[in-house]
């Protein structure tokens, strides 16, 4: 796995917030855009032993970050006694979150992507294989709307764009 340099993370993130710019400029029935995708999983009725096993959950996280197309800057994992994972993929486009509760079969997820190149859904779908979960929800955010008239980001809370249960 290759890491990028702070150079190649100033040149990525320009190119993020001017894809996100050009988007609005090609497509005229749009008011506004957003920078970034923020998915909130919560996933129930999980294998509890794949939760308490801190090299399956980096292993996965990793895994779901390439699934979705991002590109891995860092990672950090913890195991905390007597059980449970913290855990955070850092990727180029933001970064993926996790924290379990092997005794409770539930993992807590958070899937932040920017740009139009990874979709955090298809990470979530990917951990809901993974973690074998019998149950699944998520809410999906917009995050930093851009508005079409000033081409500035509108100062105004994150917009819900869906919400999903199983």
């Amino acid at each position: 796995m290759r890491f990028l340099s702070s150079v190649e993370m100033e040149a990525h993130e320009l190119t993020i917030v001017s894809s996100s710019l050009k988007e609005l400029e090609t497509h005229s029935n749009l008011d506004t855009v957003n920078l970034g995708q923020h998915v909130l999983a919560e996933f129930f009725e999980c294998d509890s032993n794949i939760l308490n096993n801190i090299d399956k959950v980096e292993k996965y996280m990793i895994d779901a970050a390439l699934e979705c197309g991002a590109t891995i800057v860092q990672k950090c994992f913890h195991m905390f006694n007597p059980y449970g994972v913290s855990g955070v993929v850092i990727i180029s486009e933001s970064h993926l979150a996790i924290h379990t509760w092997p005794e409770l079969g539930y993992a807590a997820v958070d899937l932040f992507t920017c740009g139009t190149k990874c979709d955090p859904k298809v990470a979530y779908e990917f951990l809901k294989k993974m973690f074998n979960s019998k149950k699944a929800s998520f809410t999906e955010l917009k995050r930093g709307i851009i508005d079409r008239e000033t081409l500035k980001l509108s100062e105004q809370p994150f917009e819900v764009a869906e919400q999903f249960e199983e």
